[in-house]
């Protein structure tokens, strides 16, 4: 999985929080059996946060955290 494909899974566990304008990635969202694939697409962006090939904020922007 690249980091494209990780930003897109990803992206479909990310609520609205109980503070308006605020979201996060809620991985209760996602059924048991496809967790796996989520927590894996999210070390993939955590990885290229960490490697500086991506910035914080532009990790949160590309998965519409902000």
């Amino acid at each position: 999985m690249d980091l494209n494909e990780a930003i897109e899974l990803v992206k479909n566990a990310v609520k609205e929080s109980h503070i308006d304008g605020q979201k996060h990635v809620d991985l209760s969202l996602v059924d048991a059996s496809e967790r796996p694939d989520y927590e894996k697409a999210l070390l993939i962006c955590r990885a290229h946060v960490a490697q500086g090939h991506l910035s914080e904020e532009d990790l949160r922007t590309r998965l519409g955290l902000i």
